[in-house]
């Protein structure tokens, strides 16, 4: 069976694709994630500074809008989910976006998101309906939970 060049790169772009997803997902999600079982817990390790900015680097350049990857973790296996689009709502410690295909997903914030507006330290309260986000966290079930909002600059 011949292969074309078309299919080469459509395989080598979906490879790199899920490799990234991973390279992404992976850190947050075992850094963070809670343990499925009860058991002691420990304060995770403070990452050194700019080391999120390095990682989400590559993400910017994707121009994928959601998306989800399960990933394996010390503690099991987790799924890992993205999205970028539109802020529709923001109620108590939900908050509601929409992608630009049209996807809405629902996210659970709590005391371990953290939100990132135009650079700096923000609160879930700060952003409003319409405001462009990217988020990054987990699903169990059918409850998303938020461990990254981003609000990026705008120019």
């Amino acid at each position: 069976m011949r292969t074309n060049r078309k299919t080469i790169a459509a395989g080598a772009g979906a490879a790199g694709l899920l490799g990234l997803g991973l390279y992404l997902a992976v850190p947050a999600a075992a850094k963070s994630a809670p343990s499925p079982s009860p058991s002691a817990t420990t304060a995770a390790p403070k990452a050194h500074p700019g080391h999120g900015k390095k990682r989400l680097a590559p993400l910017r350049r994707v121009r994928g809008v959601h998306g989800e990857a399960t990933v394996r973790t010390k503690d099991g296996f987790r799924l890992a989910d993205w999205q970028r689009g539109t802020i529709t709502g923001v109620s108590g410690t939900t908050l509601t976006v929409r992608s630009a295909d049209g996807a809405t997903w629902t996210w659970t914030t709590n005391g371990d998101t953290r939100v990132r507006k135009d650079g700096g330290k923000s609160t879930l309260s700060a952003l409003a309906s319409g405001a462009q986000v990217f988020v990054l966290g987990e699903r169990s079930g059918d409850t998303r939970t938020a461990k990254l909002v981003r609000a990026p600059k705008k120019n």
